[in-house]
């Protein structure tokens, strides 16, 4: 029995091959769910959705937009009926100094990370109180919640506390239709977003401040990802849950 037999999810920004998205929807239909993995580019997405076996789709979507969003949750509502999970994982980052950040630089952060998860939870809210159910999962990061320092600017620790404050409200909002939303804190994590990004010495800086002595992976985040997806969370909502090996405890 998986923990999401029958359960259909959508999961954005999901198919660079080694993200967190990627690993989070194969995590979720090696439990039984159908995916849509949603993405800048259709073929991309398309092929992610292959590699998960038959039945799972992709679709192209850009989460800065809300016709986009909307137009996804409709395709996928016209043929699926329903929508039980979303994770809202599209994101980007870049490691610029305060003074470095130009308005393209905060828009461009900024507008993944909190317009993607507003448009997008947007686009798939009415079903899930139709419903009566659901599941949203919100990524945010460590960085929120430590002030950066790891590899991401102000303007992303700025745009992923954002990601926290959303969560919430949302969570109390939506609690009524037993719609449930929390969010994910990952610390470091192993991903093509990092990669070859740090120094030998940026890493073991890094490491130094991890108690568990090592990165993450991305598997660490979709085994939470999926804890929070299925009915072991039925009564968690406006949770944050850190991924991090203990770099910060509070």
């Amino acid at each position: 029995m998986g923990l999401l037999d029958g359960k259909f999810a959508v999961i954005t920004g999901a198919a660079s091959p080694r993200g967190l998205g990627k690993a989070t929807a194969r995590l979720f239909a090696e439990h039984g769910a159908t995916i849509a993995i949603l993405d800048l580019d259709a073929g991309q997405a398309a092929a992610a959705a292959a590699d998960l076996g038959a039945g799972h789709v992709g679709l192209a979507c850009d989460v800065t937009d809300r016709a986009s969003c909307q137009a996804a949750a409709d395709t996928l509502l016209a043929r699926w009926g329903r929508i039980d999970i979303l994770v809202n994982n599209a994101g980007i980052t870049q490691p610029l100094k305060i003074m470095d950040i130009a308005p393209e630089n905060y828009e461009a952060v900024t507008d993944v990370s909190l317009r993607g998860t507003l448009y997008m939870s947007q686009a798939v809210i009415p079903a899930m109180r139709g419903q009566n159910a659901g599941s949203i999962v919100n990524l945010s990061s460590v960085s929120a919640q430590r002030g950066g320092g790891i590899f991401g600017g102000p303007h992303y620790s700025a745009a992923k506390a954002g990601v926290l404050g959303l969560t919430k409200a949302m969570a109390r909002e939506l609690a009524p239709d037993q719609v449930r939303v929390n969010a994910i804190c990952p610390g470091f994590i192993a991903t093509d977003i990092t990669a070859g990004k740090l120094t030998p010495e940026m890493r073991a800086q890094v490491l130094a401040g991890i108690p568990m002595g090592r990165e993450g992976t991305a598997a660490d985040v979709a085994g939470c990802a999926l804890f929070l997806a299925s009915e072991l969370s039925a009564y968690c909502t406006g949770t944050e849950v850190d991924v991090n090996g203990g770099s910060l405890i509070h």
